[in-house]
């Protein structure tokens, strides 16, 4: 039974990453900002899934929470905001679509290379150390709140940006 679980995990982490890094790549090659963004959302959500299979449950939430649930939905608006006349968005697919096809192939390649059987790392690793919310407020608080609120500051100007950007498109200047 042991033995399942343990190959359940490395198989789902395996799903996991080909498909975060399959939705990653799709984020890169469409052409339409809308199914961009329903990659990247998807991209994101199994990134929650692998930070779950590592035993990191708060940043999995966090993960699915505030990126999918708030920064996205956010980054969905915006995009409503613009015009789907463009002709821009009229391609399905960048011209990317094959270099990112190529690279995304490569590190496929790599990671089934990494988890196939017969691969042992070449070193073991460092025992785990258990999560604590505590550390990680206190981290958040003391270091990377700056961060944290620069991030917002850029993501108000985003939205400023792209309501100027359609005023002048529309030519309303008042």
């Amino acid at each position: 039974m042991t033995w399942l679980l343990a190959n359940l995990e490395t198989i789902l982490l395996a799903v996991f990453g080909v498909s975060a890094l399959a939705g990653g790549v799709l984020v890169v090659v469409l052409r339409q900002p809308m199914r961009a963004a329903m990659a990247l959302i998807s991209t994101m959500i199994f990134l929650g899934g692998i930070y779950g299979l590592l035993g990191v449950h708060f940043i999995a939430a966090f993960q699915v929470l505030i990126y999918v649930g708030a920064v996205m939905v956010f980054m969905v608006y915006v995009i409503m905001l613009l015009d789907p006349r463009d002709p821009a968005f009229r391609r399905r697919f960048s011209p990317l679509l094959f270099p990112g096809a190529a690279v995304a192939l490569g590190l496929a390649a790599t990671l089934i290379r990494g988890v196939a059987p017969g691969t042992a790392p070449a070193a073991a690793p460092a025992p785990a150390r258990g999560f604590s919310l505590a550390e990680f407020a206190t981290a958040f608080l003391n270091q990377y709140w700056l961060h944290f609120e620069l991030t917002s500051v850029l993501l108000l100007a985003a939205v400023i940006a792209a309501i100027a950007v359609i005023r002048v498109a529309r030519g309303d200047h008042g």
